[in-house]
């Protein structure tokens, strides 16, 4: 990151993408110039750092947004981090409600899991947690790390580290806790992970899944009073920035007078 500071930093990232025809020119900055008034003067200092786009590393961007039916708001994966015979996979679900029923039954030898199977970890997300919390690359069983596995598809509603690495699908939205279809997926069930797609698919029928969604019931109990109660009550999901509901838009709420 010191290297490409001092390559030009992100505006000549910008001004690559504008010359390149991927960036909206004319949208409108805070400062009141447009995206290319602000960055068509940046100086790359360091070709070998901030490549052309001719030169790019990769053909496709860090981040593959998936939709679905277990997904209608979206998921998030990181292509450069995931293994390639991954990106397109059918596996079948072995489901951990939360993270405790994970930490639980991961090193269980009788845990009924190999390498071709679907982690999928539940009510994990900003309100199941709750905070949505760094343990969406859940580590691997026992059973197949002995077998010289590395990687295996994994999907949940929680998020990760950003120098974590596998095929992991995270911020699944809407969430376990809120009722998303990520709530009703069970053992068994068969998942389809089709990143050049950007689908993420679960292999029942609507009418299966309608009458899953209308059975459900939250795992997460609603805590009584507090802050708790107000993040429970107020938080939003992943795909809206997992921020509180009445933090949203302009406000325009006038200074109170002072209270000393």
């Amino acid at each position: 990151m010191e290297e490409f500071f001092y390559a030009g930093g992100l505006p000549v990232v910008l001004k690559r993408l504008g010359e390149a025809g991927l960036l909206h020119r004319d949208a409108l900055t805070v400062s009141g110039e447009t995206a290319w008034e602000q960055v068509r003067e940046a100086q790359n200092w360091n070709e070998d750092v901030i490549l052309p786009v001719e030169k790019a590393l990769t053909q496709q961007g860090g981040i593959a947004v998936l939709r679905g039916n277990l997904a209608p708001d979206g998921a998030v994966l990181k292509p450069s981090a995931a293994s390639e015979h991954l990106l397109k996979h059918r596996g079948r679900a072995v489901v951990f409600e939360k993270i405790d029923d994970y930490k639980a039954k991961i090193n269980d030898e009788a845990l009924d899991i190999d390498e071709t199977c679907i982690m999928v970890l539940k009510n994990c997300g900003p309100r199941g947690y709750p905070g949505m919390a760094e343990v969406g690359n859940m580590g691997l069983p026992p059973k197949t790390l002995r077998k010289g596995i590395t990687d295996m598809v994994r999907i949940s509603d929680a998020r990760m580290s950003g120098t974590a690495y596998g095929t992991v699908v995270l911020h699944t939205s809407p969430e376990a806790a809120v009722g998303g279809p990520l709530a009703v997926v069970q053992n068994g069930d068969m998942i389809i992970l089709d990143v050049p797609d950007r689908s993420l698919t679960l292999e029942v029928s609507e009418v299966e899944l309608m009458a899953r969604l209308a059975a459900w019931k939250p795992l997460t109990e609603r805590p009584n009073g507090g802050y708790a109660q107000l993040f429970h009550d107020h938080v939003e999901g992943a795909d809206t920035g997992a921020d509180f509901d009445f933090l949203k838009r302009c406000r325009g709420s006038a200074v109170a007078k002072e209270s000393h």
